[in-house]
């Protein structure tokens, strides 16, 4: 095969035409159409990058978020468990004040039914001491303890304060003053001599006396004056007695 200039200088020229139509034609818009998709994907890159940038970010706001409620959720329950052992204590410290007041009142009451119902047991027994001596007396009493409960309530006429004679001489009497003298025995009357000598010497006033007998007194005297009432007997003694287990 022979080398033909024409045919090369031909051919070669209708290869410089290609490429010139293929550049002119195709490979320019092609070159522009890969910029362009280089650049839009370059743009798409971009976006993603930044997209990626601010999924990082919200993801990371995210997770601080979730640590940030964590920290919240357990402040808050270490808060409300604080608040429920505050609630507790504070109950147990009200339920046990209410035990105690309870226990208290409950001991006071005790206490009061135990001094009430030992109260009433020594009552009682003064009453019954009361009674038996009451009976005793009646039983013993005579003459002879009443002559001597006479000369006693005698020995304390004769020692009888400055002030009582004062209040014997102010009882108020128009005309006669009445002496009323009871006895559980008789009066002889030397006793009812002495008597009235005694009372005519402390109350200068026309007197009165008048004598009775009262068995209720056991033994002994009672002279009522006005107001004034003089006992020397073993009732008006076991009386007060009584009256003291009363207050007792």
């Amino acid at each position: 095969m022979e080398f033909n200039l024409s045919t090369f200088t031909f051919e070669l020229i209708n290869f410089l035409i290609l490429v010139w139509i293929l550049q002119r034609l195709f490979y320019k818009p092609v070159r522009e159409m890969i910029k362009r998709r280089k650049q839009q994907v370059e743009q798409t890159l971009a976006e993603a990058a930044q997209m990626r940038q601010e999924a990082e970010h919200l993801k990371n706001s995210y997770e601080n978020r979730l640590q940030q409620w964590e920290k919240e959720k357990q402040v808050t329950i270490s808060h409300l468990h604080q608040q429920l052992e505050t609630e507790r204590q504070q109950k147990l410290l009200s339920l046990q004040k209410e035990l105690e007041q309870e226990r208290s009142k409950s001991h006071s009451a005790q206490q009061r039914q135990q001094q009430e119902l030992q109260r009433h047991q020594q009552t009682l027994a003064l009453q019954n001491g009361s009674r038996f001596a009451a009976i005793l007396l009646q039983q013993t009493a005579g003459p002879e303890l009443e002559t001597r409960l006479f000369n006693l309530l005698f020995s304390q006429l004769n020692q009888l304060p400055e002030d009582c004679q004062q209040s014997l001489q102010a009882l108020d009497s128009e005309k006669i003053l009445d002496i009323n003298v009871s006895s559980v025995y008789p009066l002889s009357t030397d006793q009812k001599h002495q008597l009235e000598e005694k009372f005519t010497s402390l109350i200068n006033k026309p007197l009165r006396f008048n004598y009775s007998q009262n068995p209720e007194l056991i033994a002994g005297l009672q002279i009522d004056i006005g107001a004034w009432a003089l006992h020397a007997s073993l009732q008006h003694e076991l009386s007060g007695f009584a009256e003291f287990s009363d207050d007792f």
